[in-house]
């Protein structure tokens, strides 16, 4: 697919959906961090479970998974992560679609908060959430179950959704 702006249909996920959605989020996972992790970012026994907890939302072109973001409530709060777009359909605008969708979302869900944790490492995270209204809020420690390369942090940042 070209890198021209794509727009998508948004829907939320289901169990059917499970093992795409596992081998979307790793290949745009390891396209982005496989300088710094080489493992898997998620199995699909994580992806079922987090079907549980909260919702991915799906961006299909043509009926093609593209992207996804996952959403999970907490209180009035709502946690975001594992934003994924297909290498071949980034800098195409959908990761800022799915940004839209899931700040709509989170709001008609009477969530006031959106909070996110980027890796220190992905110097191009701080930017693109910050041009879409998010700060940060803190640091806290990666996790020591995943073998990196490089030392690294989470970067915690929030948005105030209105």
């Amino acid at each position: 697919m070209s890198t021209a702006k794509l727009i998508a249909q948004i829907r939320v996920a289901d169990n059917t959906d499970a093992e795409r959605l596992t081998k979307l989020i790793n290949v745009a996972f390891r396209c982005a961090e496989q300088f710094f992790v080489e493992e898997d970012r998620i199995d699909q026994a994580t992806v079922q479970s987090l079907l549980v907890a909260g919702e991915f939302l799906i961006a299909e072109v043509n009926e093609a998974m593209v992207g996804t973001v996952y959403l999970e409530p907490r209180g009035e709060r709502m946690y975001l992560g594992l934003l994924s777009v297909d290498p071949s359909t980034q800098q195409s605008g959908l990761g800022s679609q799915l940004m839209s969708a899931a700040e709509d979302h989170s709001r008609a869900r009477n969530a006031h908060f959106i909070d996110i944790l980027i890796v220190n490492l992905r110097e191009d995270l701080p930017t693109f959430y910050q041009k879409r209204g998010y700060v940060e809020t803190g640091t806290s420690p990666f996790p020591t179950e995943i073998r990196t390369k490089l030392p690294c942090h989470f970067i915690s940042m929030s948005k105030e959704l209105v």
